[in-house]
């Protein structure tokens, strides 16, 4: 019998009413492992009544117990760290060591939540007017939600609900209906950490279950990771509803090549963040920028790109796994038809690759298009799979250009023997994540995941709100709230005076 995802509601894991489930496949065998609900409205409603009751006692909580909490639960996760990676790739496909990966990066998230205390003091301010004195104060929202996508199915919930409980807030996590079993398990996890009844609820399904989210006004604040379109969906509509919305969407990452950078170093890190992961994941290098003489790189660049292989998860010589779903790749294997079709000059095909013992996998082999131009349907999208475009300029000021001119902005980097250039590039370009002489700048918790232009909609900070209290003399308190609102940037404001 299928395997049935259960829902996590009130603190019990329960079987969802459902009438509609939604299959989850091995990606490597089509095999379906699992089947996951689209949960009900009564069962949506039961989620949000037991997160805002359950809010009512948590924001009153100490914060230190909060931070044993998120202690209890990364010594958890670290114990049950290889079994979490192995549910983890049987249903995305990543090879073992990536999905070791994905779950470490998740750790090193609740390893920053256990510091809690110290990232919520408030800040103080003696005599900003004659004899009144200021003081802030961080405080919880309230009821917060996450919507999370197949490609990180651990790391990215924990990109969220540990740091927004342990700020006093409760959580609504809606993962990916494509990798419900990895989020299961995290939460399992969390519950045997000593999480109390209610500060974290589970819900499954597709787009309704979505729109509810958007929609349910005792929900304060959402974080998002996906695609573009859906992206700048969840952010319009959360925000008509007036809610905080933090919505990281698609990438169109760019790796600059100088002519005096370590070519060894180049090719072999461009491999690497090209394909790994098959490409899904929105800090990949897609498009080398080669300038100069560098552009004589480019068929070495290939040549390595032929070697590399995909395969099933426990292959240990496998460089990276199938894409998530069978139209994935169909997508994958469009865009690289439509590359042909435009003129680009494709020197590494990956349509058609094999993988022994595993003939109905979702398999794209590595890929790599020269002379891409800006106008190509291969350059302009984010194709989500392991396909890297090259293109050259004459001039790091062309290349510089050349970046800035993409609508995306999450990440980049440059590859160089100069400071002058490295320090130039880093200036002057339009990208939120920077990385000199490394492939793919991605920041450890306690930094800013920082993307910009169109791969980022919305607050940075959808989790807290500040309080700010004047004292004065008399002892009569003005307390005024800053809610930001990205609908209005000035945000709603109320001034309650206390005696």
């Amino acid at each position: 019998m299928t395997k049935k995802v259960p829902l996590y509601i009130n603190g019990e894991f329960v079987q969802s009413k459902s009438e509609k489930w939604i299959d989850v496949t091995n990606p490597a065998t089509q095999e379906v492992i699992a089947q996951a609900p689209c949960a009900t409205q009564e069962e949506m409603e039961a989620a949000v009544a037991s997160a805002k009751k359950a809010f009512q006692t948590w924001k009153e909580t100490p914060v230190s117990e909060r931070a044993r909490v998120m202690m209890r639960y990364q010594a958890l996760l670290k114990e049950h760290h290889d079994e979490i990676a192995e549910i983890l790739a049987s249903e995305t496909g990543k090879t073992f060591d990536d999905a070791k990966g994905d779950v470490w990066r998740g750790i090193e998230v609740v390893e920053h939540a256990a510091n809690i205390p110290s990232l919520l003091m408030g800040e103080t301010v003696e005599n900003v007017a004659r004899k009144i004195d200021t003081y802030s104060f961080t405080q919880p929202l309230g009821v917060c939600a996450g919507i999370t996508p197949f490609n990180f199915p651990a790391m990215i919930p924990l990109w969220m609900f540990p740091l927004a409980i342990a700020c006093g807030n409760t959580f609504i996590l809606k993962p990916s209906e494509q990798d419900p079993l990895t989020p299961t398990r995290l939460v399992e996890l969390f519950e045997q950490a000593g999480a109390p009844k209610g500060v974290l609820q589970v819900i499954h399904g597709a787009k309704d279950q979505v729109d509810f989210i958007l929609d349910e006004p005792a929900i304060r604040a959402i974080s998002f990771v996906g695609s573009v379109p859906v992206g700048q969906y969840i952010y319009r509509r959360g925000t008509e509803n007036m809610k905080r919305v933090q919505a990281f969407a698609g990438a169109k990452n760019h790796c600059v090549i100088m002519p005096d950078a370590n070519k060894s170093q180049v090719i072999s890190n461009l491999v690497g963040a090209s394909v790994g992961a098959a490409g899904q994941r929105c800090m990949a290098i897609s498009v080398a920028v080669f300038v100069g003489a560098a552009k004589d790189w480019i068929p070495e660049v290939a040549a390595e790109l032929k070697k590399v292989r995909p395969g099933a998860w426990d292959d240990a010589d496998a460089a990276f796994g199938p894409l998530i779903s069978p139209q994935a790749k169909q997508r994958v294997e469009d865009f690289i038809k439509q590359g042909q079709e435009e003129g680009a000059n494709l020197l590494v095909d990956g349509r058609d690759c094999k993988v022994e013992g595993f003939p109905d996998g979702n398999w794209v082999g590595p890929t790599m298009f020269s002379d891409v131009t800006t106008d190509m349907e291969i350059y302009k999208n984010e194709i989500f799979g392991p396909v890297l475009c090259a293109t050259s300029t004459d001039t790091l000021e062309d290349a510089i250009e050349l970046v800035n001119a993409n609508p995306f902005g999450n990440g980049t980097s440059i590859f160089t023997a100069s400071g002058a250039a490295a320090r130039k590039y880093q200036h002057e370009v339009e990208v939120g994540q920077v990385g000199i002489n490394i492939p793919i700048p991605v920041p450890l918790p306690f930094f800013s995941f920082t993307g910009w232009k169109g791969s980022f909609f919305g607050d940075l900070h959808a989790y807290g709100k500040q309080a700010v209290r004047f004292y004065s003399e008399t002892k009569t308190i003005t307390a005024r709230w800053f809610e930001s609102d990205i609908a209005d940037a000035s945000g709603p404001n109320m001034t309650i005076h206390l005696k």
